[in-house]
């Protein structure tokens, strides 16, 4: 990895953007290596934990490569389809986000199911201000964390988002002091992991399926019923509750 530090566990994948020097801005390697990271992730599904280096996430993407694209690299949708493709993870992803999260950057974070914040976290998407628009994931995907009218004051009016802001929409599940984020990370994810892996892959599925409820809960519940696990762990939960009302 070019620009990133991987971290590969059992049940987890760290990955943390280490291009502090640039404030982690989003360049082409950075892209490659994302790829690389989704496609050990869609080999062996676990949950995964992206955060950033040097006290920021990634404060947008390398200006210099996007002036140079041009009509055709827009069509490509190079940071489009992999933010996507990282939203279309089979397991949970969660981003700790430290300082900025700026243009592409926020997009990035957007792309990930849930967001855990510091005191100097802030979210913004200037890119008109460049001429161009926030084009991966930001028009959309923004409205469906925070709502519309927050998410046009961000993409319209240049509104940023710092840390109680983004707590106060939704955007992000907690704010924590800088040293305890990646704690507060690996603890929500200790949670994701106590869980049945095929439950939770299947309610992210089902949660971000279009417009397909409510067979695909249907169709989802009903493999689950059928597993192992699911007979187990509610099997336990019976013989938990027998005891406690026994006792």
């Amino acid at each position: 990895m070019r620009t990133l530090i991987l971290d590969e566990r059992d049940d987890r994948v760290i990955v943390t953007l280490n291009r502090p020097a640039a404030r982690n801005a989003i360049n082409a390697a950075m892209i490659d290596d994302l790829h690389a990271v989704c496609d050990l992730l869609e080999r062996v599904p676990r949950p995964l934990l992206l955060t950033g280096a040097g006290g920021a996430f990634a404060a947008g993407a390398d200006i210099a490569e996007l002036r140079a694209r041009d009509r055709d690299k827009a069509l490509q949708g190079i940071n489009s389809r992999l933010f996507d493709r990282i939203a279309r993870l089979p397991m949970p992803t969660v981003a700790a986000v430290d300082g900025y999260a700026i243009g592409g950057g926020a997009e990035l974070a957007y792309a990930c199911d849930v967001r855990l914040a510091t005191p100097a976290t802030v979210f913004g998407n200037p890119e008109p201000g460049l001429g161009i628009l926030a084009a991966a994931g930001a028009c959309w995907r923004l409205a469906e964390l925070v709502g519309r009218s927050v998410a046009k004051q961000v993409l319209l009016a240049g509104r940023q988002l710092p840390a109680e802001a983004a707590l106060a929409c939704g955007l992000v599940a907690d704010i924590v002091a800088p040293e305890e984020l990646l704690g507060a990370a690996h603890r929500l994810l200790d949670r994701m992991t106590a869980w049945s892996p095929a439950a939770l892959r299947l309610t992210k599925l089902v949660l971000d399926a279009p417009g397909v409820h409510p067979l695909a809960d249907d169709l989802a519940q009903a493999v689950l019923f059928e597993t192992e696990d699911k007979h187990d762990r509610m099997t336990k939960f019976l013989e938990r509750r027998r005891r406690d009302s026994d006792a």
